[in-house]
């Protein structure tokens, strides 16, 4: 059975009595900094010295510093880096200064799952990855709630390296709302498969499909774009607080009826086929490969990709749309600036 932990199950003294070091201050990053320091955590981030996120964490009033210095005063060492880039980084300024006795934490299980980390056996290896992002664990903890964590411990050379992940958690508030146990191995691989076939590329694709095929037979892309995508919030949100069937109590029963006869026409036999080859891919570590060889040749697959889906029209119909209705808080973004 799946083991819950609440903050009634952690210690947060145990956390309280180590240093941490956040290395990155990207989305996950900036939280898990903020929400530990105001936890009564001893804290410092760090940063290469060409971050562009070095002036938000000072301004945030954290410590910062080299990678290299930070992990070596630091007792747990938080790896917050994107994934590509933790391994360069672990070998060139965490693993010098990992003593034996120490903690190295991540918030995915991508580099440990697929062996481009492989840190030293005298230290405890454990995961916390809150289900939920950034913005949204920082937000919650500051109103006295908190965001799902998963926590996973991949080696426990102390003894005690599943209670101080548990008093982690604690502290950047998961425990508020639940801890699941689990495996390096399960939340890398449920991760990347929601991901793609859910989440992100199966939410993207049916979008884009759907806004197209109205819009080739003849509608107007804004009223596509309103049908295909802004009301994808409210579903997704009635779905949020009641599941399926209280979306399905909250619409029509036409759209009910459109829901049970024509979802499984969409997402068919073949749709499913493909989601067994990506979740197979997923766990022999073709995607993983896939990858890192992506990163290493330069991204130039990714960011030709990159650019040609923010030139789509659901895209710049979308971004005059929203323009015209400031209480959605419209935003526009850089992709190459990050979280």
């Amino acid at each position: 059975m799946t083991r819950i932990f609440y903050d009634r199950d952690a210690d947060l003294s145990l956390i309280r009595g180590r240093k941490v070091a956040i290395v990155g201050y990207g989305s996950q990053g900036h939280a898990h900094a903020l929400n530990l320091r105001d936890s009564g955590v001893a804290v410092k981030v760090g940063l290469r010295p060409t971050s562009k996120s070095l002036a938000r964490a000072r301004a945030a009033g954290l410590e910062v510093g080299p990678v290299a210095e930070v992990a070596a005063w630091a007792d747990v060492v938080m790896v917050l880096a994107p994934d590509t880039s933790q391994p360069a980084l672990y070998a060139e300024a965490i693993a010098p200064n990992l003593a034996a006795g120490k903690t190295l934490m991540f918030a995915h299980g991508f580099n440990i799952r697929y062996g481009t980390i492989a840190p030293r056996g005298d230290v405890d290896v454990s995961m916390v990855a809150p289900k939920g992002p950034g913005h949204r664990v920082r937000e919650t903890y500051q109103a006295g709630d908190g965001v799902p964590a998963l926590l996973a411990v991949h080696r426990d050379a102390s003894g005690g390296a599943h209670a101080l992940a548990l008093s982690y958690a604690a502290a950047i508030g998961a425990a508020r709302a639940g801890v699941l146990e689990t495996t390096f191995t399960e939340e890398t691989e449920t991760d990347l498969f929601g991901e793609q076939a859910v989440l992100c590329g199966g939410v993207s694709a049916l979008v884009k499909a759907g806004f197209e095929t109205l819009v080739e037979a003849g509608y107007q892309p804004e009223v596509a774009y309103f049908e295909c995508l802004h009301e994808l919030k409210l579903i997704v949100d009635l779905m949020y607080r009641g599941g399926l069937g209280y979306m399905r109590y909250s619409i029509s029963d036409t759209a009910e009826y459109g829901d049970y006869t024509a979802g499984p026409h969409v997402v068919d036999g073949h749709a499913r086929a493909t989601m067994k080859k990506l979740l197979a891919d997923i766990q022999n570590g073709s995607f993983a490969q896939r990858w890192i060889q992506e990163n290493a040749a330069g991204r130039p697959w990714f960011t030709a990709e990159r650019a040609r889906q923010r030139a789509h029209g659901i895209e710049t119909v979308g971004a005059a749309l929203r323009q015209m209705m400031p209480f959605l808080d419209p935003v526009t973004v850089d992709p190459e600036d990050g979280p």
